[in-house]
């Protein structure tokens, strides 16, 4: 997201935005003395270990260690970039971002919100059809006929469009929505060289689409008529709030469940997925149709490194499959298959077997290559020349995309088997296929190790050096003497030692203002986790001045004592003449001289 944000509008969102207020609609929160705590969201615990100072403005976990303030919350628990956590928490507190405030921005916003808007009244609308009309009976009696449950349609918000042609239009006009505005919302149609208006959405069943943020921006109407003429489902068009390519359905309910299981299972449609996340799978979504695109694949990325594909399976469905490999393996995604028993879809399945043996054949979902090569095997003629020629073919082209190697054999070996013919065979005619036209751009192994590379893990800081840290963020009076004092040179601890001089330094500039802000001028994850966890308990400190010199004269000892060493190991080396060892050893007394001294004499 392009754009300027200040310090100042930082500052005031956050003001605007109590973290116990965001975290309390995430998770539930219960009152622990000066402070709030629950079953941390970002692990799985039986015990609360996630705290919450609504003093301080903070959260950390003692179980996982993960903290900060609340754009940090939202950030990671919606698995989303700074910036947007950002516009989510500006936008909930109803201020504009200074980006927004150029007169093209202003008013594609205003248009945004007023689509935004018109698309939940609508959802209301129709909702209320469904529920009590006349003109929602049939809706309710196919519902009923599927097995969706009272329960599932509020949780979806399903709905019922009249079978009228201007049911929509005189809604909006009794709303005094502008027509033309809700033309562009994609629910009214206009005729040609008139000025007259007709419904998209009719005599059709309705299921609201809705973006991460659990906001309607689109619809999807399934057809309840017998008429073959019909299209089966009418999406809403391309608008300002809704692009196709880059929405699933049922991903604001389902992320958190996706992330928690670690994979997603991608199915075809609305009906498929409610049922599924009725009987309790809920890490599921489902691009509008069958189309998956790369935008897909980079938005699942974002909350999974695995999807399980379980669409129809008719040839449809199964074709549908395999198009999605290519955007699948250009996100890093690893892919398995799930295959429904024929006649069935996932829907069908689950009514007629149960949510637990669907959620055992997602269990036992198979490598897409390994359904792959079945599903070529069956859809070609094995025992003919051009069948088996058509397997190679395919076979090599697909696990090329990977760009791995040992793939490449191992599938080269699993299609001689499958072949009847040697391996050597297979893999001089994989061989034929050029990698470098098939390799997925970014997936060279020197760029595959260099991503799977494990970060580099810090040991945790000494108990006083952490002690130091805990003193120095909450006892703000105390900071003035400590940057007299300490030397951050004496901390070992790397992150440690970053955030003290940071706080040093915001002293002696005057830009402190709040811990929450503080967070912001950390460079890493590690040391905003070292803050929280120092400062979220938030206990009174017993004698904190004592405490705080006490600390500085231990680290400062310990310095010393390091230094002394090094010199007792220089002096005992083999290879140290007489006058360098007479040097070393003045160093050294001159060390042992500085130990004794107060700190209020030593230099820093």
């Amino acid at each position: 997201m392009a754009g300027f944000l200040s310090p100042a509008t930082r500052e005031q969102i956050r003001a605007a935005s109590d973290i116990v207020d965001i975290i309390g609609a995430y998770v539930p929160l219960k009152k622990n003395g000066a402070n709030f705590t629950a079953l941390c969201p970002f692990h799985k615990e039986k015990s609360p270990s996630f705290n919450v100072n609504p003093h301080k403005q903070i959260f950390h976990c003692f179980g996982c260690h993960k903290g900060g303030d609340v754009f940090t919350f939202v950030k990671d628990y919606e698995n989303i970039g700074f910036m947007d956590a950002v516009r989510r928490l500006a936008e909930r507190a109803k201020i504009p971002l200074e980006f927004e405030n150029t007169p093209g921005a202003q008013e594609s916003r205003h248009l945004k919100d007023q689509l935004l808007d018109i698309h939940e009244q609508l959802t209301t609308r129709w909702q209320n059809c469904l529920a009590n009309e006349a003109a929602g009976q049939v809706a309710r009696d196919y519902l009923a006929k599927r097995g969706v449950s009272a329960e599932a349609i509020k949780l979806f918000r399903i709905g019922a469009a009249p079978e009228l042609w201007d049911d929509t239009v005189n809604w909006a006009r009794s709303k005094n929505f502008d027509l033309t505005t809700v033309e562009k919302a994609g629910l009214i149609i206009r005729k040609e060289e008139t000025d007259r208006y007709y419904d998209r959405f009719r005599g059709r069943l309705m299921f609201p689409i809705c973006d991460e943020q659990g906001r309607v921006i689109g619809f999807s109407g399934r057809v309840l008529s017998g008429d073959e003429k019909t299209a089966k489902y009418v999406n809403s068009p391309e608008t300002p709030i809704f692009t196709k390519s880059k929405i699933f359905f049922g991903l604001d309910k389902s992320k958190r469940a996706i992330l928690d299981a670690g994979f997603a299972i991608i199915c075809e449609g609305q009906l498929d997925l409610i049922a599924c996340f009725t009987n309790g799978v809920q890490n599921i979504v489902a691009p509008q149709g069958t189309a998956f695109t790369d935008q897909h694949a980079r938005l699942l990325k974002r909350y999974t490194n695995e999807a399980v594909l379980c669409f129809d399976s008719d040839n449809a469905g199964q074709n549908a499959i395999v198009r999605s490999l290519d955007h699948l393996l250009a996100s890093g995604l690893a892919v398995r298959v799930a295959v429904v028993p024929a006649p069935h879809d996932p829907d069908s399945y689950i009514k007629t077997n149960g949510g637990e043996a669907f959620n055992q054949l997602i269990k036992k979902a198979e490598g897409f290559f390994d359904y792959y090569l079945g599903r070529l095997c069956a859809t070609n003629e094995v025992s003919s020349d051009k069948g088996r020629l058509a397997i190679l073919r395919a076979m090599a082209e697909a696990v090329h995309k990977t760009g791995n190697s040992v793939l490449v054999d191992t599938y080269a070996q699993k299609t001689a088997l499958r072949l009847g013919v040697t391996v050597e065979a297979v893999r001089q005619e994989f061989s034929k296929v050029k990698n470098s036209e098939l390799r997925v751009q970014g997936t060279e192994p020197d760029d595959e190790e260099m991503l799977n590379a494990e970060p580099e893990t810090l040991t945790p800081p000494s108990p006083l050096e952490f002690h130091l840290l805990k003193l120095l963020l909450s006892q703000d009076e105390f900071v003035p003497w400590a940057a007299l004092h300490l030397d951050v040179n004496w901390i070992l601890h790397p992150h440690i030692r970053q955030i003290v001089d940071l706080r040093l330094a915001a002293q002696e500039h005057e830009t402190w203002h709040n811990l929450a802000e503080f967070l912001d001028t950390c460079e890493s994850p590690e040391q905003r986790n070292l803050i929280t966890e120092a400062v979220a308990e938030d206990r009174k400190i017993p004698n904190p001045e004592t405490q705080l010199a006490d600390v500085t004269l231990k680290l400062r000892n310990q310095f010393l004592d390091r230094q002394i060493g090094s010199l007792t190991q220089k002096i005992s080396q083999p290879q140290t003449g007489d006058e360098e060892k007479v040097a070393l050893l003045r160093e050294q007394m001159k060390l042992k001289e500085q130990k004794r001294l107060p700190l209020s004499q030593l230099e820093k």
